[in-house]
């Protein structure tokens, strides 16, 4: 199993952006050094990029990230030697687990962050996934929280409404 690995400042971060959200969606980017090999491989965030959510409907149920967004922050990333390694999202009102709407939108080889916010799940709490290329489903990864190798990073300059 993959573990996805964060700061606690990223964790208090993504809380921080799905209440600051509700009751839509909040979305974004996690950014890690290139992966290794092998299925057991510990991928530390060392970045966490807000995005715009660009849904043109039910913005409570549902992101939109642009492609061209999307391939200037690859860019982005790239030129800082680190690789967009997956997204996150935020779930009001609903449970941090992935959708059928986001299983219909995941790529492979992402992880997927999802953080259940609003007064019906009191604390925050988050689950991390990533997609089954072969049965295009979720599966559950490790999610840990933990001191990072190098200071953690979080942007929020450029983060458009």
């Amino acid at each position: 199993m993959r573990t996805l690995s964060l700061a606690p400042e990223h964790l208090a971060a993504l809380r921080r952006f799905a209440d600051e959200a509700y009751p839509e969606e909040c979305c974004g980017y996690l950014l890690s050094p290139p992966p290794g090999a092998g299925p057991d491989e510990v991928r530390q965030v060392v970045d966490l990029v807000p995005a715009a959510n660009r849904s043109s409907e039910e913005r409570g149920r549902r992101y939109v990230i642009l492609p061209e967004e999307l391939r200037r922050t690859e860019r982005e990333a790239e030129d800082r030697g680190v690789v967009v390694a997956g997204f996150y999202h935020s779930h009001p009102d609903h449970p941090a687990r992935p959708s059928a709407f986001d299983q219909e939108h995941a790529w492979p080889w992402y992880a997927y962050v999802i953080v259940a916010s609003g007064p019906a799940h009191g604390a925050t709490r988050a689950g991390a996934f990533e997609l089954d290329p072969d049965r295009r489903e979720f599966e559950e990864i490790g999610l840990a929280v933990g001191a990072p190798a190098s200071p953690p990073t979080v942007r929020t300059v450029g983060k458009a409404e």
